[in-house]
């Protein structure tokens, strides 16, 4: 690798919208590394952070309002292309001196915009249809509030029926605004025109790719552990596993991965670990049985967050005491990817509403005597699993389904008993295997049982069944920050319930989850 992966960035200012992440990975798929960071960005980490460009993102404020959120002056002074999406269009013109008001016509949803030609943002786009010196395109919009006089030197680059002025552009200043998002897949060519900002208009290279990014993985692990050992926990999800590889070819021997058989884990899931990785992969795998440890520590206890805390505690000791029997080690590794840190509040300026902990984030207790090394911590799901393919892992662990950290601890709701742990199991792997049967596995993004402490009422044969209610869950999703629940067909549904059912006799009833995210969290705990 002869670049730096990170010498070519771009900087992306979060004002609290919903499509910030997607942002971010619109740019990643572009070949460019990117990070989010909170709107009021130091100026001093801004000159350390060096970006070729800045996007700012969308927002629920309103821009013409005087306490609503304001990009940092020395952002549209930098000298550095800018591209405001929403209401990042909006604070510059505001900023700059345009005008934004409220709108009496909304736009949520598909519009057509017209886009003069010479832009070299927006004109001539794929899936554009031309007519005379005017394209029109279809783009997602989702505002109330809309640009009503752009600021000195700004011309509009775009137009739609609510939104006269949709886009905006100072050429010289390399200053651009959307109304529309060409983050979202609604956007016909967003992709397109998120390539021309970071390519074209900042001179951003195609550095950040798996193979690259695998080379800089294995020489900053080399280069920070040097020849000390290294303890990762091993959960045979798609995270651990790359983290596993990567370690493995770094720095060989000096890796040793814990399994930890905390009792939460899906149906044969330690054996197949086991058989993954020790004896196809020769890594070097110690598997722990500690079920009676983890149930034991989370009897009564009924509250999600502190089961999460308890779980990842938990798993933090077991490691350690590990480590300790080992001797000389001195790196723990973990499988930390970026959504986790984003959910965790995991910035450095905490911005953010903590929705779940996840016990893989935060750093570790400061009794503990080993540094931390997390390479995949700037990676979104899917960059993880291009990752793992490159290492060349086999698909069906790379594509497996997403399996949490705390593991079925956050699927039997309220508190954890074997028994509630042995029925989930079962009845995850007839969901599951149904899946594979009817060829649905891949087609969702995750999958899985949840555990209701509560009972129902059934019939089985002229007998009076009152047992235990299960909840399945399906959802499709590309990043994982939102998700639609799967549309199952009926018949399917019916299958999966009536083996449930029949073979499972604790099991009187099954439901199916149908709330996506938000505003419901993938995971119920």
């Amino acid at each position: 690798m002869s670049q730096n992966i990170h010498d070519h960035k771009i900087l992306i200012l979060d004002f609290g919208s919903q499509y910030t992440q997607l942002i971010a990975r619109r740019v990643r798929e572009a070949g460019v590394y990117c990070e989010i960071h909170h709107y009021d960005f130091p100026e001093s980490a801004f000159q350390e952070f060096q970006p070729r460009g800045v996007i700012l993102s969308g927002s629920p404020e309103s821009a013409h309002l005087e306490d609503s959120p304001r990009v940092p002056d020395y952002i549209l002074s930098a000298d550095l292309p800018v591209l405001g999406i929403c209401y990042g269009m909006q604070t510059i013109a505001e900023q700059l001196g345009g005008k934004v008001e409220g709108s009496n016509k909304s736009e949520f949803g598909y519009a057509s915009i017209a886009i003069p030609t010479g832009s070299p943002l927006l004109s001539d786009l794929e899936d554009s249809v031309q007519e005379g010196n005017i394209f029109n395109h279809d783009v997602w919009m989702s505002h109330g509030d809309k640009v009503t006089a752009v600021p000195g030197g700004f011309d509009v680059i775009a137009s739609s029926d609510s939104a006269p002025i949709a886009a905006m552009a100072c050429e010289e200043k390399k200053i651009y605004g959307l109304q529309f998002h060409p983050e979202v897949t609604h956007t016909k060519s967003g992709q397109q025109i998120l390539n021309r900002f970071v390519h074209e208009l900042c001179g951003c290279g195609r550095l950040w790719t798996p193979a690259n990014i695998i080379d800089n993985a294995i020489s900053t692990i080399q280069e920070k552990v040097g020849s000390d050992q290294v303890l990762l926990g091993l959960s045979g999800g798609v995270d651990s596993s790359v983290v596993a590889a990567l370690l493995h070819r770094a720095i060989g021997d000096q890796l040793t991965c814990v399994f930890v058989d905390n009792g939460l884990l899906r149906l044969h899931e330690g054996d197949q670990v086991m058989e993954t990785f020790s004896r196809n992969m020769g890594v070097r795998v110690i598997r722990v049985d500690a079920e009676d440890v983890f149930l034991g520590k989370l009897a009564g206890v009924e509250d999600p967050e502190s089961k999460r805390k308890i779980i990842g505690n938990t798993f933090i000791e077991v490691f350690d005491e590990e480590a300790t029997k080992l001797g000389d080690v001195k790196w723990l590794a973990q499988g930390t990817i970026y959504p986790d840190v984003i959910e965790s509040a995991g910035s450095k300026h905490g911005t953010a509403h903590v929705i779940k902990s996840h016990h893989n984030v935060g750093g570790l207790p400061e009794d503990m005597n080993m540094g931390l090394v997390e390479p995949l911590r700037e990676l979104f799901k899917d960059e993880v699993r291009n990752i793992g393919i490159e290492l060349g892992l086999p698909h069906e662990m790379i594509y497996r389904h997403p399996f949490p950290g705390p593991g079925l601890g956050v699927r039997v709701l309220g508190e954890v008993k074997k028994e509630y742990c042995d029925i989930l199991r079962q009845a995850d792997a007839i969901f599951i295997d149904e899946l594979h049967n009817a060829d649905w596995y891949q087609k969702v993004s995750q999958a899985f049982v949840v555990f209701l402490p509560v009972k129902s009422v059934g019939v089985v044969g002229d007998a009076r069944r009152y047992s235990y209610v299960l909840a399945v869950r399906a959802v499709e999703t590309i990043d994982f920050m939102t998700a639609r629940w799967a549309h199952l067909p009926y018949e399917l549904l019916e299958v999966i319930s009536n083996r449930i059912i029949n073979e499972i006799r604790d099991v009187s009833r099954v439901t199916y989850d149908i709330s996506s995210k938000p505003p419901a969290t993938i995971e119920w705990e």
